[in-house]
């Protein structure tokens, strides 16, 4: 890719299963669908995806949301599994938000669109000194 971001190596392991997936079920299911085939894909390039992890947002020492994120590669990337037309800004603010509600500093959102589309984001650790979201496991 000649750029290097954290976690290169793996979020290029991820996108060779979207792809993978991609081209043999096309388009049409429905997100739970290449969930699980991306498990299994990952699984065959020796990554380790959990399935649904499970993110609570604390405020003011509450606990107001749970969250659970389509999967969780190897504890580091976040996965986001789309089956829309087109990815959308709610999309993007999707992963954003799981990104600072956690330590995790890298997403990747994969739409199993009309035509597969991908998106990486990344919010640093450093710059989350501020938020008053915790994760909690």
């Amino acid at each position: 890719m000649g750029t290097d971001y954290k976690h290169t190596d793996l979020t290029e392991r991820i996108i060779k299963a979207f792809f993978t997936v991609y081209k043999t079920l096309g388009y049409g299911f429905l997100e739970k669908v290449y969930a699980k085939a991306l498990m299994l894909e990952m699984k065959k390039l020796e990554l380790e995806p959990m399935h649904e992890a499970v993110i609570k947002v604390h405020y003011d020492g509450q606990i107001v949301g749970e969250y659970f994120v389509d999967l969780l590669v190897n504890n580091l990337v976040i996965v986001e599994v789309k089956a829309a037309q087109s990815l959308v800004d709610s999309h993007e603010a999707q992963l954003l938000n799981y990104l600072k509600a956690t330590t995790y500093e890298v997403g990747l959102l994969l739409n199993f669109g009309p035509e597969p589309q991908i998106k990486r984001k990344a919010f640093d650790n450093s710059n989350k000194g501020n938020l008053s979201w915790i994760f909690t496991g």
